[in-house]
């Protein structure tokens, strides 16, 4: 089975999963305030991640991610968390440099969750304002209690 296709099950699965929980919200479960609370607890993260990256605070960032933690972008070989740090800290902060995540939506499944949105990064580069936008997938996994970044796949939106 290809990697798209079994990642496409795993969506269609959770988002299933998602919708019972939704069931499960309209007759009062205690379950739905906790799938609340960590719906809100990961855009929190995903927004002090940015805010991190934007900053080049690699101790917030290796907070945030997991030791196991991958990232790929496009078609580029995918690289581990010190190396994504390392990228990211890199140079000098640009305090022109913001990002806006919107279009997010999560899934949470027990102690894995998935967030599917857009970020709108913008700057200043050689003097030029530019603008680009993604799309993006980032895999959490609670470890002791808190929510930490597994996985992110970045894909440019033309």
């Amino acid at each position: 089975m290809s990697r798209d296709r079994a990642a496409w099950i795993l969506c269609l699965a959770l988002a299933c999963h998602v919708a019972g929980r939704s069931v499960t919200a309209q007759a009062g479960s205690s379950s739905t305030v906790s799938a609340v609370d960590d719906n809100q607890q990961l855009l929190n993260l995903e927004q002090e991640w940015v805010t991190a990256e934007n900053q080049h605070d690699a101790a917030t960032l290796r907070r945030i991610l997991d030791d196991k933690f991958v990232s790929s972008s496009g078609s580029k070989k995918p690289i581990d968390k010190e190396t994504f740090i390392r990228d990211i800290v890199s140079g000098d902060v640009d305090p022109s440099a913001s990002q806006t995540l919107t279009d997010r939506t999560v899934i949470v499944d027990g102690d894995t969750a998935v967030v599917v949105g857009t970020d709108t990064a913008a700057g200043v580069d050689q003097g030029a304002a530019y603008t680009v936008v993604f799309r993006y997938t980032v895999t959490y996994i609670r470890r002791q209690g808190q929510w930490r970044a597994l996985a992110e796949h970045l894909v440019r939106v033309p």
